[in-house]
């Protein structure tokens, strides 16, 4: 067995929540809350310690969300770290490769981005049979500066993701004409993360 596999074996083993139900009802909280208010930055305070290129607030919701029920996207460089024994061992949940099978999705920091609409995106009936990408970024605060408008945003939120495409907003205005289709989506940098449902507008203000 070489070193490198050695590594990511150790790497998989470890790295969960200390308490797991415990740990798991506090970042679930955190999710319904970021989903009910979007563009509020929220900071998990679970020990997760995911392997390298998934971020800690990423990893949080992967444990907190994932199960054997639930099959996994995840961009390459993910899918060629650690990633895939972790959350088969923390979770029981299966990497596929294809997009549309995905019930979550992950993306590492500065992986590009395709098209939204190659994720499940639900049913008429079952639109919550869609896909929720995680995408991490370098920050949270400090980019192009973004103005929600939708349902849980009292008037209009403001959010400055740092790291995100310039195809991102014709994705986002795509995958938002799929409603009551369509996939929600997870910003996390490090422990902090943000939600955008597909119910919220998203269109650039000035800089």
């Amino acid at each position: 067995m070489s070193l490198k596999t050695e590594t990511h074996n150790a790497d998989a083993l470890s790295g969960g929540f200390a308490e797991p139900v415990f740990h798991a009802q506090s970042a679930f909280k955190l999710m319904m809350d970021a989903m009910a208010r979007p563009g509020t930055i929220q900071t998990v305070a679970p020990d997760a310690e995911p392997p390298a290129p998934l971020g800690v607030a990423a990893g949080a919701i992967a444990l907190t969300l994932c199960d054997h029920d639930t099959p996994v996207w995840l961009s390459s460089g993910l899918a060629k770290s650690a990633v895939p024994q972790w959350l088969g061992f923390h979770t029981g949940a299966s990497v596929t490769p294809e997009k549309a099978e995905a019930r979550f999705a992950f993306v590492e920091s500065g992986a590009s981005l395709s098209s939204f609409g190659l994720f499940a995106s639900g049913t008429q009936e079952y639109p919550d049979r869609s896909t929720t990408l995680v995408i991490e970024l370098p920050d949270l605060e400090g980019g192009r500066r973004l103005a929600l408008m939708g349902p849980g945003i009292k008037a209009v939120a403001d959010v400055a993701p740092l790291g995100l495409p310039e195809t991102f907003l014709h994705l986002w205005t795509e995958n938002r004409a799929l409603f009551p289709r369509g996939i929600d989506i997870v910003l996390t940098s490090g422990s902090r993360f943000l939600c955008l449902p597909r119910t919220t507008k998203i269109t650039a203000t000035e800089m």
